[in-house]
């Protein structure tokens, strides 16, 4: 009810309960439809589903805001406006999550569980297509979110509407966010467990292997190549530890927050959080849709483990420097010289070091 007295009643609207006449005006359409819809529930017997029938329907997932507009969106605005650019690459998680929206409402009877079946098959063809290369993100989509329930009103007709059913935009990107970086972190993490184990192997082969400790660029101490590896090796312990604390953090479900203010849809977001292998639902819809702390901290773990590659990749490039000459990179990860030929550049290292500063 909420929604209906927000957006207004097309004159062409009919309640598809049985009753064909067409419903008038704005606020009167409104009323009206109410008052058949309360008369066709006294007559019938348990719970009765019914909802409006539109025509003249011109590319209603064009935006998914368009309700009381007019005018058609100007090209220039909806170019300013789109996101698709930056936000498609979430195409798999944003299809995940409305996967596991869908299951939830018919589950809960929110819709009926034949209509969020359709809905959930339809989102699997569409994740299926794009993966294989059939269907193509139209770039020009406002976003990624639009074109997916787009594509599904396509395939399904008035079934793939449903979909957004008890949801906003504003819940669904700070969901897309969330599953993309938990991927992300995970994957981040596990290549630095990979540097970690390759720096204990070569720490492991020059226990024994003495040389010289700086401080100020002078030798100072004593030390083995191995204690200073696992110098490195330390640091980069740290940064998984940053890593998982950040994820833990972002690991809640924020779907369910809808704009704002919630829904006042039955939702089960306990149940939405286990089938996406979040820890349970965010506790405020505000703070929900309005949070990014998460984003601040990973950039700052990011921004920590690149400045301790920076650091690692200076004692490389100097150490096979001639004036130190304490390793040699091999041939394969090095560049040369257009005109000194006799160089071996160490671009790789001084490219992660120039990369640290983005």
């Amino acid at each position: 009810l909420d929604v209906l007295a927000i957006f207004p009643i097309p004159p062409s609207a009919k309640v598809s309960i049985g009753d064909p006449r067409p419903l008038q005006g704005r606020r009167k359409g409104y009323i009206e439809f109410i008052r058949r819809a309360l008369a066709a529930l006294s007559k019938s017997e348990g719970r009765t589903m019914f909802a409006l029938n539109f025509t003249n329907e011109v590319n209603f997932m064009a935006q998914l805001w368009k309700g009381r507009f007019k005018k058609e969106l100007a090209k220039e605005t909806n170019d300013f406006n789109s996101s698709i650019k930056f936000d498609s690459r979430m195409f798999e998680e944003d299809i995940k999550g409305s996967i596991a929206h869908a299951t939830m409402l018919g589950a809960t009877g929110i819709i009926d569980k034949s209509e969020s079946d359709k809905i959930v098959d339809g989102l699997n063809g569409i994740l299926d297509d794009i993966k294989s290369g059939k269907l193509a993100i139209d770039m020009s989509a406002e976003d990624i979110h639009t074109f997916v329930e787009g594509e599904l009103t396509a395939r399904l007709g008035q079934t793939g509407k449903r979909l957004h059913t008890a949801r906003s935009r504003n819940d669904q990107v700070a969901l897309d966010i969330r599953m993309v970086l938990k991927k992300e972190i995970d994957e981040i993490s596990e290549k630095i467990k990979g540097l970690i184990e390759v720096l204990c192997n070569k720490a492991e082969e020059n226990k024994s292997v003495i040389m010289p400790g700086y401080t100020h660029l002078q030798r100072a101490q004593p030390i083995t190549f191995g204690h200073h590896l696992m110098a490195y090796a330390s640091m980069l312990l740290r940064d998984l530890d940053r890593l998982s604390d950040v994820k833990r953090r972002m690991n809640v479900l924020p779907l369910g927050s809808g704009a704002l203010a919630g829904t006042t849809y039955p939702l089960d977001r306990e149940y939405t959080a286990s089938l996406l292998n979040f820890d349970g639902p965010t506790l405020n819809s505000m703070d929900s849709v309005s949070d990014r702390d998460y984003l601040i901290e990973l950039l700052s773990a990011l921004s920590t483990i690149m400045m301790h590659l920076s650091r690692f990749c200076e004692e490389i490039i100097l150490w096979n420097s001639n004036e130190y000459q304490f390793v040699d990179i091999d041939d394969s990860y090095s560049t040369g010289s257009s005109i000194m030929p006799q160089k071996k550049n160490p671009d790789i290292a001084e490219l992660v070091r120039g990369k640290t500063g983005r």
